[in-house]
């Protein structure tokens, strides 16, 4: 595959490297047209879960589909994937199914995040995702940022289905949902929904997924195999 760094990160600058320390940080970003080895398919892997992809599509927090994705699948490193495979046999036996919001996530895309928030006239999709906050507080609260964990390819954003009735858990918040109310352990949701995010906590956490505590949907591979590399190839 081949590579051309693209990150800037405080005074490094990455030009022609495939590795840079920085302050004791490697801040890598690899290009491509094509998925690397390391990575698989999870539709493929798991075709039984439920897939809504939306930055797929204009139904996420930009009101358009975001650049990088160029088809509604789920990509993964192969561990965590093999791990994600041992959290749906577990909740399978409990009648839900998980439900996969966003995978890895291209650089470009991370990009894209960033030059929506800087776009102080497009509010469009304010009333569904951030009604309670300044569009322009985004990035400095910390919802937005100009790297993820998701291009690192072992993050990703979900939730659970009760399969005797196809509909999603009252998890509180919707996905990506702007507020400190997405928070995992907000004191202001109902017991229901505590009991509900707890349930996908609990099921994650015992096959080597860590939640970010700001974010209910939000799962990181503990032992990820590339904890400081940043891909950018497309999800095709």
């Amino acid at each position: 595959m081949k590579a051309t760094p693209i990150i800037q990160r405080g005074q490094c600058l990455v030009a022609m490297l495939f590795v840079l320390s920085c302050s004791q940080e490697k801040t890598i970003a690899r290009n491509g047209l094509s998925m690397p080895e390391p990575f698989v398919v999870v539709n493929d892997e798991l075709p039984f879960l439920v897939f809504d992809i939306r930055y797929y599509s204009d139904d996420n927090f930009l009101g358009t589909k975001v650049r990088g994705y160029e088809s509604a699948k789920c990509i993964l490193t192969s561990p965590a994937s093999e791990a994600l495979k041992k959290v749906q046999r577990a909740i399978s036996e409990a009648g839900y199914t998980l439900k996969i919001f966003d995978c890895y996530r291209p650089q470009e895309a991370v990009d894209h995040f960033v030059e929506w928030v800087r776009d102080a006239d497009d509010q469009k999709m304010k009333a569904q995702y951030y009604p309670n906050e300044d569009k322009s507080q985004l990035i400095e609260k910390g919802y937005i940022a100009d790297q993820s964990g998701h291009s690192r390819g072992s993050t990703l954003d979900l939730t659970l289905v009760e399969n005797s009735s196809s509909t999603e858990l009252d998890m509180g918040t919707p996905f990506d949902y702007f507020d400190a109310l997405s928070n995992t352990d907000d004191p202001r949701i109902s017991e229901q929904q505590k009991r509900n995010r707890l349930l996908l906590k609990s099921a994650m956490e015992n096959h080597g997924f860590v939640n970010y505590d700001k974010e209910w949907w939000h799962y990181t591979l503990k032992d990820e195999p590339y904890p400081n590399t940043y891909f950018n190839f497309p999800v095709k």
